[in-house]
């Protein structure tokens, strides 16, 4: 009898023993998968609203490796938000716009939007090309802006997100047709958002034509690297790659000169802290309420290069913008007055904000002198613009 109980207790202990090391087995196996797992860039879609004629709007949210992430609408592209790290660890959004559609639908301020088919201003709203003059929407005063009325900005792309080893992207296409806002030709656009791997925002533009035309595209997010908008960008530093810049008119019209920034408010040709001299008293100062002027890069050819940087002491955060365009407009939100209410609670006040678009000169098709905005057909019209991340 006790034979029989030694033998039933030994196997019994055989058995849990067996059992435990096959869960040990079992867990180590988990965990080691777990911990070779790298992380993943990924892009989620959901609902954004419904337009007042029924169409639904979309948002895309992407993320990189780094922890980085972006969310873009296909209604005008618009950027909505974009969140990096301070130096601390901590991710914020560095860019102004709405918690909702209906802000950009109300007061939109081209608050991250693409903007086309051309970015900034043309003179009394006309152009002539090949004898024809062409008359667009004067919706800026005198003057035509970003596009018109119903700018690249306020249509809807068709969407397509992906995920590769470089991370997170949205493409964005559009067919612009024949005359329309005044344009001619039907434009076929091609717009890629990039959040990589390497913490950069890559824009990446493409379109082709059927009709010679103009183009000019660009990106107006409105930047603000305090994170959530806790303060205006007036103690951010600024660094632009350019020694010369574009004088204008009071209504913001180029004069056609291009002048030397040397010994003027304009000189950021080494990190100048944004505010130290946007209230001089200096006439291009005032005719914009402060800077809202192209800068032209000291470069030479169409190639990637670096153009600007910002810096903000307080978190930390660094960025640098690196473009393929032979200028880029600075805008240091002079007309943010008060009157709108963004992410946040926060009330958008003057200088809450700087834009760094860049472009082809303002005006281009009425000066001679500028390099030229003509797209032909057969001709593929490529820029691309990047925006890197990090701190210090």
């Amino acid at each position: 009898m006790r034979k029989y109980i030694f033998r039933c207790a030994l196997v019994l202990a055989t058995l849990l023993m067996a059992a435990s090391c096959k869960n040990s087995t079992k867990n180590s196996s988990e965990t080691s998968m777990t911990d070779s797992a790298a992380p993943m860039a990924s892009t989620t879609q959901s609902s954004f609203g419904t337009l007042p004629d029924g169409t639904k709007i979309s948002l895309y949210l992407l993320k990189n490796t780094l922890g980085t992430e972006m969310a873009v609408t296909n209604l005008g592209g618009v950027i909505v938000s974009l969140k990096t790290s301070d130096r601390s660890g901590v991710f914020e959004d560095i860019v102004l716009g709405y918690d909702s559609l209906s802000g950009y639908l109300k007061a939109p301020s081209f608050f991250g939007a693409l903007v086309g088919r051309y970015g900034n201003r043309i003179a009394k709203g006309k152009f002539t090309l090949d004898g024809n003059t062409y008359t667009l929407a004067r919706n800026n005063g005198e003057n035509h802006l970003h596009g018109g009325l119903k700018g690249f900005d306020k249509v809807v792309w068709n969407a397509t997100p992906a995920v590769s080893e470089n991370g997170a992207s949205l493409k964005l296409t559009y067919v612009s047709k024949d005359m329309e806002e005044g344009y001619p030709g039907t434009l076929d656009v091609e717009v890629t958002y990039t959040l990589t791997n390497k913490n950069e925002l890559k824009i990446e533009y493409n379109a082709t034509t059927d009709k010679k035309t103009i183009i000019n595209l660009t990106n107006h997010t409105y930047f603000n690297l305090s994170g959530n908008t806790k303060r205006d960008i007036l103690n951010e530093v600024l660094s632009v790659s350019a020694s010369k810049y574009i004088p204008v008119d009071k209504t913001l019209i180029p004069t056609g000169e291009i002048e030397s920034v040397s010994g003027t408010p304009f000189d950021f040709t080494s990190p100048t802290v944004i505010g130290s001299r946007i209230n001089d008293d200096h006439p291009q100062l005032l005719a914009g309420k402060g800077y809202d002027h192209c800068w032209v890069f000291d470069k030479n050819d169409e190639s990637l290069s670096l153009g600007a940087t910002l810096y903000d002491p307080v978190s930390g955060r660094y960025m640098e913008m690196y473009t393929t365009e032979p200028g880029t407009q600075v805008y240091t939100g002079n007309f943010l007055d008060g009157t709108i209410t963004g992410k946040y609670n926060t009330v958008y006040k003057q200088r809450y904000a700087i834009c760094l678009e860049t472009q082809h000169f303002p005006d281009s098709p009425n000066q001679p002198n500028f390099p030229p905005v003509v797209l032909k057909p057969g001709d593929v019209y490529k820029t691309q613009t990047i925006y890197k991340f990090s701190t210090k």
